[in-house]
């Protein structure tokens, strides 16, 4: 029997609950530690030397956020400081670890899990390319549960100018687009870009929205989105493509797709090496 200052079943109820919530918060707050504590190593990697000012600013994170964070790494041996008062360098235990990683980097299994989850979401087929001389390379390949007749593109290789993971490198790659435009671009269908100055505006497109699109320009029923993959320099390594028939892929399913390829494509960049920003 409870008592005028014993706390009732409501009580009960709202201490448990407010021990759920402490106990979510406190989880969710350790894994956005972990992915900053991450990003910083990163960022570090990439630059070889950052100050907490330069750090805090790059992946817009407090500066005490930043400081905190770089003496917890500090004492697991994983940063130092350099020579230059104020600046953080790699440390030691880095390079242990890194000698813990038996297998050989490949960006194909690197995404896998990322392209089956995109496939699942979309029903679509997803598809991870990288460029290859004036062409595009699949690497990867998974089939959504939508697709009636599903082209096999592993190992595929696909013109630069009528593909859209072809279009992103072009656009991230003054050097390798000058040497296309200054060539033939062949037209597969009606609707290729075959006129260097409409596929130079295309390209200005691109970098603005960073990602691409293609309406059969390669092959007619045939519609396709990428978006950029990333190095830990920031490169354009790769591209994460959703591709489909003309009639399920239309404008109004690019916007609908493009948020999820989008983080798929983030993912992707940062198991690669990209550092995560917030």
């Amino acid at each position: 029997m409870s008592g005028p200052g014993a706390p009732g079943r409501e009580g009960h109820e709202l201490a448990s609950l407010s021990r759920m919530v402490n106990e979510r918060e406190g989880r969710d707050s350790s894994v956005q530690s972990v992915n900053r504590a991450v990003s910083i190593l990163q960022v570090l990697a990439r630059h070889g030397s950052a100050r907490v000012t330069d750090i805090a600013a790059e992946l817009d994170v407090h500066k005490s956020t930043v400081s905190r964070l770089l003496g917890t790494l500090e004492a697991r041996g994983l940063v130092e400081q350099s020579a230059a008062r104020g600046s953080y360098v790699l440390g030691d235990g880095i390079t242990l670890i890194a000698a813990g990683a038996a297998r050989r980097h490949d960006l194909a299994l690197v995404s896998r899990p990322a392209c089956a989850e995109l496939a699942e979401a979309v029903g679509e087929t997803v598809t991870v390319t990288i460029p290859d001389d004036e062409a595009v390379l699949s690497i990867g390949q998974v089939t959504g549960s939508a697709a009636i007749s599903t082209i096999n593109w592993l190992g595929r290789r696909s013109p630069l100018h009528a593909t859209s993971s072809g279009k992103l490198f072009l656009a991230y790659s003054p050097e390798l687009a000058q040497e296309v435009l200054a060539g033939e671009l062949p037209a597969y269908t009606a609707h290729t870009l075959t006129d260097p100055a409409a596929l130079r505006a295309e390209l200005e497109r691109i970098r603005a929205r960073d990602f691409a699109v293609t309406n059969e320009e390669q092959e007619v029923g045939l519609c396709a989105i990428s978006a950029p993959i990333r190095d830990l320099e920031g490169d354009v390594v790769a591209a994460i493509t959703v591709s489909g028939p003309s009639f399920r892929v239309t404008p109004e399913a690019v916007e609908v797709i493009l948020p999820t390829l989008q983080a798929a494509a983030a993912r992707i960049s940062e198991r690669n090496g990209y550092p995560r920003k917030g």
